[in-house]
């Protein structure tokens, strides 16, 4: 018998069969009628879709069945909605190209092309350009296809390149001879997809996961020699921390990076002598972040040591990397966040947030003098490209707005002048004049004031009947950027307001912001986002029941809460990837994020405390009778990081609670992971088919898009 009810007609809803699980902790007891979703050979399934249990697929299947049904009337406007998409994609896009040596390195889309090439010409720009991979190529007759981290060798001969080719994360690297356009028979499987080459340009380190897909080793490959050959030059030994491999830009060394989300530890390898001890900068101590770059006979070190919060700038002799060696250099200003600095020839580069806004800062190591790059607009996103180069004066940045495309810019450090080098298409068109952004504060509960930043066209009105869709993260220390985004273009355009909370958990006002909303304190983020809403309609910009939440992975676990919480605050609910399961996967040791989690969220298996704190809001155990607005998740089978039980449960059990006529939906790409579909223009499916949700909800299917 299938453990799923299949529906008599597809406008029921799938039932999914209660097969009732107990678990202790703490004393207390655990209930889950849907454990049963959850594969025991979850780990097979992440490298053969194929062997997943047949029931849960079935039931999975049916799901999807169900939201095509509901979904069907939306057909034509998500259509239209694709084609809007794409048309503000410019087919035949290239990034500027990046100097090293006698080379510039750049990839490009050519027209109706999903996946990128990887080119090289001269650095002067004459001769043809080199084709050094064609993802199209390479993707062919593949349902899902990721090019994971390309790299090439020092003498511009080996080019490495990781690819996944199920979406659970799972690469494996290869190497291509650039003489021949032929890859070599080195072929390295199971890989986090690191690999960094070392100055001889035949050995590489890379990092290997476990059978539980933690990347916990790394290993040295020689070309040439068997795989199976490979040194084991690091092993973490707590499974709470994975490790990363980078190398300075100056490439003298290699950085080992092991970590978990608050703290980590650095060893350096002499990138010229790879098979020599690795050298450990500071041993691991709770709380203690630092990264690191090379500058002649020194280390140059962000951390946030001594009590810098928001981080300080220090140096210390390469020989000697000790903590007790390290010379202030930049000292901390509290609410100034150091997020990260790049070092070279002669000149540190930082990029800093301060009042929720990014700058960057450039300082002449010689004698200290400093000037930031100025930027005129209120509300903006800033990135730097370190490039290839250590001994150069030009800096690459990138600057957009909510109502900016993006702009990259090299920037002379010598001259103090900047050159635009690309500015961001949008081929159907687009006049920023057409649109305002705004940025509001939003008090909190507790005083806090809580920034928003907002984009609508300017022909919406702004007296409380218009939608809105509000968007939410907030966990990681990951901050939301107030920049340019031309899907959103599609929803603005029909009378939506745009909105971008940005909650506590986040790094937007500082290092205190992350730790206002993680942990013992996560209960701010939820609150914050529905200060947010709640600020927006006493503002006039909408009204309570015609907001549209959204939020993916960390914050579809925001979409989960909020919607227990406050269900009558919003219209709808799209939750992508939603870690919604909390308090289960936390419990899962052997689950390949948790352990690395519990500094985020808490360790509910050793605390009492935390397993309190976390049970009083994981949505999918604090799911209610009560009146739900319409809810539509989204998530990957082979998906590592949110696991395709945890939706697929909440769910179900949203499904035997709900006491109102709304939809809820649920839609699993069966051949993709946490990251959707693969391809520029088959990601673009998934967004109509958001896009096209929020319009139903708002009545506005048939509305059409403004100029």
């Amino acid at each position: 018998m299938s453990s799923q009810t299949p529906p008599s007609i597809l406008s029921q809803p799938p039932k999914a069969a209660i097969k009732q699980k107990t678990t202790r902790y703490h004393g207390l007891s655990l209930e889950d009628d849907y454990a049963w979703l959850r594969a025991d050979n979850w780990q097979q399934v992440m490298r053969d879709p194929s062997l997943l249990d047949d029931d849960i697929r079935a039931y999975l299947d049916a799901e999807n069945a169900f939201t095509k049904t509901h979904m069907a009337p939306t057909e034509t406007l998500q259509e239209t909605l694709y084609e809007e998409l794409r048309g503000r994609i410019k087919e035949n896009d290239s990034t500027v190209p990046s100097n090293d040596g006698a080379y510039a390195y750049y990839a490009d889309f050519i027209p109706g092309g999903q996946y990128p090439r990887l080119l090289r010409q001269a650095r002067d720009g004459h001769g043809e350009a080199e084709v050094l991979l064609n993802g199209n190529e390479e993707a062919e007759g593949k349902a899902y296809w990721d090019l994971g981290t390309t790299s090439h060798s020092p003498d511009h001969k080996i080019l490495a390149y990781s690819t996944d080719d199920k979406g659970s994360e799972l690469y494996t690297i290869r190497f291509r001879d650039l003489a021949t356009g032929k890859d070599l028979a080195d072929s390295i499987p199971d890989a986090r997809g690191d690999v960094v080459w070392a100055s001889d340009s035949r050995t590489v380190l890379y990092t290997k996961v476990d059978e539980n897909h933690r990347p916990l080793f790394v290993y040295r490959h020689a070309l040439g020699t068997p795989v199976s050959d490979d040194v084991l030059i690091y092993e973490e030994k707590d499974i709470g921390f994975y490790v990363g491999i980078e190398k300075t830009l100056s490439g003298a060394f290699f950085i080992i990076d092991a970590h978990d989300h608050q703290t980590n530890e650095l060893y350096l390898l002499n990138a010229s002598a790879p098979t020599e001890p690795l050298s450990l900068i500071s041993a691991r101590k709770p709380g203690h972040e630092y990264q690191v770059d090379h500058h002649g006979s020194d280390l140059i070190i962000l951390t946030n040591s001594n009590g810098a919060e928001d981080f300080r700038i220090c140096t210390c002799p390469t020989a000697t990397p000790e903590m007790i060696n390290w010379r202030e250099l930049v000292e901390h200003k509290p609410g100034c966040l150091i997020l990260e600095m790049c070092a070279y020839q002669g000149r540190l580069v930082r990029l800093e947030r301060e009042n929720g806004l990014p700058r960057i800062t450039i300082r002449d190591l010689a004698t200290g003098d400093e000037h930031p790059i100025a930027f005129d607009e209120q509300a903006y996103g800033l990135g730097m490209q370190s490039g290839y180069e250590f001994s150069t004066t030009t800096l690459r940045f990138t600057y957009s707005s909510m109502t900016t495309p993006a702009e990259t810019y090299d920037y002379d450090m010598a001259t103090r002048t900047r050159t635009l080098r690309k500015r961001r298409e949008v081929p159907s068109g687009h006049e920023p004049s057409h649109y305002i952004t705004r940025r509001l504060m939003a008090p909190a509960h507790d005083g806090e004031m809580v920034p928003i930043s907002l984009l609508y066209h300017k022909d919406t009105p702004i007296d409380g009947t218009a939608p809105l869709l509000l968007y939410g993260y907030g966990s990681y220390g990951i901050s939301m950027p107030a920049s340019f985004a031309a899907n959103r273009l599609s929803l603005v355009n029909r009378g939506f307001i745009y909105a971008i909370a940005h909650i506590r958990g986040g790094k937007e006002k500082g290092y205190r912001w992350y730790k206002d909303g993680k942990h013992l304190k996560k209960q701010n983020t939820f609150s914050d986002f529905v200060a947010a809403g709640e600020h927006l309609i006493k503002d006039g910009y909408t009204k309570r029941g015609r907001i549209v939440a959204n939020g993916g992975s960390a914050g579809g676990m925001l979409m989960g809460v909020v919607a227990n919480q406050a269900p009558d605050l919003f219209l709808g609910i799209i939750a992508d990837v939603p870690f919604v399961d909390v308090l289960n996967t936390m419990l899962d040791k052997d689950l390949p994020l948790t352990p690395p989690e519990w500094p985020e969220w808490g360790n509910p298996i050793e605390s009492r405390e935390d397993y309190d704190v976390i049970q009083a809001y994981s949505p999918y155990d604090n799911v209610a009778r009560q009146d739900y607005p319409h809810i539509l998740a989204l998530a990957g089978l082979t998906d590592p990081r949110v696991t395709y039980w945890e939706p697929a449960k909440w769910i179900s059990k949203l499904r035997t609670h709900n006491t109102s006529d709304n939809l809820i939906l649920l839609k699993t790409n069966m051949e993709a992971g946490h990251g959707g579909a693969s391809g520029r223009f088959s990601q673009l499916r998934e967004v109509a088919l958001d896009y096209a949700f929020a319009l139903k909800l708002a009545g506005m299917t048939d509305v059409d898009a403004m100029s």
